[in-house]
């Protein structure tokens, strides 16, 4: 190797060296940023920062408040806190670890009804987020297994805590959830009518009863459940379904076209 060629290689060696140094001592420094703070001012500056909507700063500072002071008295409420902020964030599985540790970990702890409605909240969020907001008419259209998730969260609630003050909000949201996976239910169960696969449908349309009686895909269910069984020449469960569709819905434009027709209906009411 000749004497230039050598320098240059010790040149760069030395080069990559002082570039090493500075990346560590750039690391080292923000590391530091905030050492030396106790545990007061780390907690009092996350909060500050979640106020003024600085999200990322208070996620960061919630975490190191955690890392240097795990048994202190903002131990706890840093953790709940990190999860609104991760929410914020628009970080749902880190905001839904965030919770799942705090519900395990602290059972007890006088907040939890608000780490359960932050649950239930970042799954609805997250199904029911800004898409929907401009293609509301496709929600029922998507996987809704989160939404079953958010639907739970929000029940495991309303159950152990139905006077907190978080009940009134996630049972409105309940209604909403409980209507669009009763309307997924139905778009599945027309989709298989479509496909002639007549069993799959019913089993969807009565799946739609027992599981979410009362929304205002009801009677759409019924109706899936008297062309099912009409077609599977399975006559008298058919005609229960229809029996039922005509008590509970007598001016739906399905029972009064099958009146139409002078089916076995049109004898229950003769005096139109």
């Amino acid at each position: 190797m000749t004497p230039s060629l050598s320098r240059l290689n010790q040149h760069i060696r030395t080069l990559g060296l002082l570039l090493l140094t500075l990346f560590l001592f750039a690391c080292g420094s923000k590391s530091d940023l905030h050492e030396g703070r106790s545990a007061d001012e780390l907690y009092l500056e996350a909060k500050a920062a979640v106020t003024k909507g600085n999200y990322s700063k208070a996620a960061q500072m919630f975490s190191q408040l955690q890392t240097r002071y795990p048994f202190g008295r903002y131990t706890e409420q840093a953790q709940l806190e990190m999860a609104f902020a991760q929410y914020r964030l628009e970080q749902p599985d880190q905001a839904i670890a965030t919770l799942d540790r705090f519900v395990k970990t602290y059972p007890a702890h006088p907040n939890i009804d608000y780490a359960l409605y932050l649950k239930g909240l970042v799954n609805f969020e997250e199904n029911y987020g800004f898409l929907s907001k401009i293609f509301p008419s496709r929600v029922r259209d998507r996987d809704q297994t989160i939404a079953r998730q958010s639907f739970n969260d929000f029940n495991e609630l309303l159950r152990r805590f139905p006077d907190s003050q978080y009940t009134p909000d996630a049972r409105q949201r309940m209604v909403y959830l409980k209507n669009n996976l009763a309307g997924y239910e139905i778009e599945v169960a027309q989709y298989y009518m479509r496909r002639t696969a007549y069993i799959a449908a019913a089993n969807r349309a009565r799946y739609v009863l027992e599981t979410y009686p009362g929304t205002p895909d009801t009677s759409v269910a019924l109706q899936i459940l008297h062309q099912a069984y009409t077609a599977l020449e399975m006559q008298e469960l058919a005609d229960s379904s229809l029996r039922v569709l005509a008590m509970n819905f007598p001016d739906d434009p399905y029972v009064t076209g099958q009146s139409q027709k002078k089916t076995w209906l049109s004898y229950l009411w003769p005096f139109d």
